[in-house]
C-alpha cells in the first residue's frame, strides 16, 4: 500500500472534494498541504451538504484531519468554519484534527491590503478572492509572519506585530486605505490563543510517525496546477506551489512520503476569476454546461466561466505536477451534447503549440486547435461500471486518455460519492 496526493489538474473547481472524501474511507489521516480558505470542496453525504475551505475533507469520514505548515490558517475563519460543520453534525475536536503550529495566519490586516491592491489595479485585476491568501503568503517568505507557536508567546507577538504593521499600514496608506492599530489586533490575537493552541502541535512528528508504521496517509491539494505560483497561468495565480511535490513540504515529510499522484480533471473545463481560458465558450453550451454543473464557487459564490476540456492543458499539467492518474468527473453534464470539441494544442500568432506558453501575451493570444468528437444521447448520471457507459462516452475517455498521456484511473458521474468507476485503486500503489 501507498500514500496517496490529489491535486487539481485544471485551474481548481475540478470535484476534489468528492474525490478525497471518496478516498478517505481507505486512509488513516487526510493532510491540507497548502493554500487557505479561498478554496472550497463540497461534500454531498446523504440528505447532508458539507462546505469545506480550510477543514481537510477526511473529517467528515471521521479520519483524523491535518493542516500542515504549507497552509495559510485565517484563524476567525477556521473557527467559523469548526462551528458551522459541528451544527451539522460534525465532530471536530484537537482529538479529530491537528495544526501545524509552523503555520503563517492570514489576519485582518491580510484582507484589507488584498481588496484595496485589487482596487488599485482596475481593469487589471487578478481575480483574487480578497481573503488575504497572497499577502500572508508574502509575509511567509519576507519572514515576517505571525505563525500560530507565536500566539503562546504575547512578547514575540508583540515584537511581530511592529514589523508587520510597519509594512502593511505603510502601503494601506498610499493605497488610501484605513490603518490597523496595534492594540487591537494584540488583543484579537490574545483572545484566539486559547481556542487555537490546543489544535496546535509539530505535525511533521505524527505524519512521520505515522509513516513508519505504515499508516495511509492523503494528502489533499487546493486549486489546481495551472495556478500554481511557478507552473500556472501567473500572474493570474494563487500564492503557493499546487504541484503534488509541495505536498511533501508543507506538511513536513521527505519526498518520499507523496506516494501515487491522482490528478481531478472535470470532463469539459472552468474557470473562476481573470485570466487566460483558451477553450472558453461564450454562447448556449457554455451557458448550459454552466447551469447543469452547478458552476458557482464553493467558497465565494462567484460564477465559473466555462469550456471545452483543454487536452493540451491537462497535459502540461500531468507532466509538471506529477500525476499518475487521472479521476475525470463530472461526465455527466456532458449529456445530450451532439458533439463535443477537445483542445489538442494552439495557434499563437500562427505558430502551433502544443502547451501553453509561459509569456503573458502569449497565452492572451492562445486560439484553440479543436478536435471534434461524437457526443451522446443517453444518460450517463449514477454510471457505477464501464457497461452502463455509452460508447460515445467511452471512446471520448479513452481519447482523453491519449492526449494527456495519463490513465484516467477513476470515473465520477454524479457528486454522490458512490458513483464512482474505479479502474485502479490509487492505495495499491
Amino acid at each position: 500500500m501507498t500514500n496517496v496526493t490529489i491535486i487539481g489538474a485544471q485551474w481548481g473547481d475540478e470535484g476534489k472534494g468528492k474525490v478525497v472524501d471518496w478516498l478517505a474511507s481507505r486512509a488513516d489521516i487526510v493532510v491540507r498541504f497548502q493554500g487557505g480558505h479561498n478554496a472550497g470542496h463540497t461534500l454531498v453525504v446523504g440528505d447532508q451538504t458539507y462546505k469545506l475551505s480550510l477543514l481537510p475533507s477526511g473529517l467528515v469520514r471521521g479520519k483524523m484531519g491535518v493542516i500542515g505548515n504549507g497552509v495559510v490558517v485565517d484563524p476567525f475563519a477556521l473557527l467559523a468554519e469548526i462551528e458551522r460543520v459541528s451544527a451539522q453534525g460534525l465532530k471536530v475536536s484537537p482529538e479529530t484534527l491537528r495544526i501545524a503550529d509552523n503555520a503563517p495566519l492570514i489576519l485582518p490586516v491580510h484582507a484589507a491590503l488584498d481588496a484595496a491592491r485589487e482596487a488599485a489595479r482596475g481593469a487589471r485585476k487578478i481575480g483574487t478572492t480578497g481573503r488575504g491568501i497572497g499577502p500572508a503568503y508574502e509575509d511567509k517568505v519576507a519572514r515576517r509572519a505571525i505563525r500560530i507557536c507565536d500566539l503562546a508567546e504575547p512578547e514575540t507577538l508583540d515584537a511581530k506585530l511592529d514589523e508587520l504593521l510597519l509594512h502593511h499600514n505603510t502601503l494601506l496608506r498610499g493605497l488610501g486605505a484605513p490603518e490597523f492599530v496595534k492594540a487591537d489586533l494584540m488583543a484579537q490575537l490574545l483572545a484566539l490563543a486559547p481556542k487555537l493552541l490546543p489544535y496546535a502541535e509539530p505535525v511533521w512528528e505524527r505524519l512521520n510517525e505515522a509513516k513508519s508504521r505504515g499508516a495511509k496517509i492523503l494528502f489533499e491539494g487546493a486549486q489546481a496546477v495551472m495556478l500554481d505560483v511557478d507552473h500556472g497561468t501567473y500572474p493570474f495565480v494563487t500564492s503557493s506551489n499546487t504541484v503534488a511535490g509541495n505536498a511533501a513540504a508543507g506538511s513536513g515529510l521527505g519526498p518520499d512520503a507523496v506516494g501515487r499522484v491522482l490528478g481531478i480533471a472535470k470532463a469539459y473545463c472552468t474557470r473562476v476569476g481573470s485570466g487566460p481560458f483558451p477553450t472558453e465558450l461564450f454562447d448556449e453550451i457554455g451557458q448550459q454546461l454552466g447551469e447543469r454543473g452547478h458552476e458557482f464557487g464553493t467558497v465565494t459564490g462567484r460564477k465559473r466561466r466555462c469550456g471545452w476540456f483543454d487536452a493540451a492543458m491537462v497535459r502540461q499539467a500531468v507532466k509538471v505536477g506529477g500525476v499518475q492518474g487521472l479521476a475525470l468527473t463530472k461526465l455527466d453534464v456532458l449529456d445530450g451534447q451532439k458533439e463535443l470539441k477537445l483542445c489538442v494544442g494552439y495557434d499563437i500568432n500562427g505558430q502551433h503549440y502544443k502547451h501553453l506558453p509561459a509569456g503573458v501575451a502569449a497565452q492572451a493570444a492562445a486560439k484553440p486547435i479543436y478536435e471534434v468528437l461524437e457526443g451522446w444521447s443517453d444518460s450517463t448520471r449514477g454510471a457505477r461500471s464501464w457497461a452502463q457507459l455509452p460508447a460515445a462516452a467511452i471512446k471520448y475517455v479513452k481519447r482523453i486518455e491519449e492526449l494527456v498521456e495519463a490513465p484516467v484511473t477513476l470515473l465520477s458521474t454524479s457528486p454522490e460519492r458512490d458513483d464512482t468507476i474505479l479502474m485502479q485503486d490509487p492505495f495499491a500503489g
